[in-house]
């Protein structure tokens, strides 16, 4: 953690179905989203991250590991869906119409 006029506020979260990990961080100005992510103890407390394959992003946009972080960015790190929507929203039209 950065302690500076000039740091930045931001927040690493990550969850799973029975676990979130949210952490406020100050960071230096030019830091990166992997930078971030690599300091704020995520990787340790899950090791099943995978960054080469998990797309990450700020507030539900995806962003590349490499993009420079901004005062009060939320950055993401995204599980795979575990059912595709179209198929689950299909599903739930079929039973409610009794199709």
């Amino acid at each position: 953690m950065v302690e500076s006029a000039a740091a930045l506020d931001v927040v690493v979260s990550y969850a799973t179905p029975q676990q979130e990990f949210i952490r406020p961080m100050r960071v230096a100005p030019g830091t990166t989203i992997g930078q971030a992510i690599e300091g704020s103890g995520v990787l340790a407390s899950f090791p099943e991250i995978n960054l080469v394959t998990q797309p990450v992003g700020i507030y539900g946009k995806k962003k590349t590991l490499e993009t420079v972080l901004r005062a009060q960015d939320r950055i993401e790190i995204y599980r795979g869906l575990v059912a595709d929507p179209k198929d689950s929203r299909r599903r739930r039209a079929a039973k409610k119409g009794g199709v």
